[in-house]
């Protein structure tokens, strides 16, 4: 799989994103701190649905519920 890093990751040391490998009917998604444990995957369709979703949404902070 060819992983990429978030674009948004930590300017630090990295170590807080995730990571994402696409393929023609899913998207993988893993932890970037611990590479080879368990990833996630979505069918494409519904992982552009919730980047869509997230996108569209305020950005976290302390006064959100």
């Amino acid at each position: 799989m060819n992983w990429r890093k978030s674009t948004y990751s930590d300017g630090g040391d990295g170590n807080t994103c995730v990571e994402i490998a696409t393929h023609p009917t899913h998207i993988a998604v893993r932890d970037s701190k611990a590479p080879l444990r368990a990833t996630l995957s979505f069918p494409a369709p519904a992982f552009t649905a919730l980047i869509t979703h997230l996108k569209g949404r305020p950005s976290w902070n302390s006064e959100s519920p």
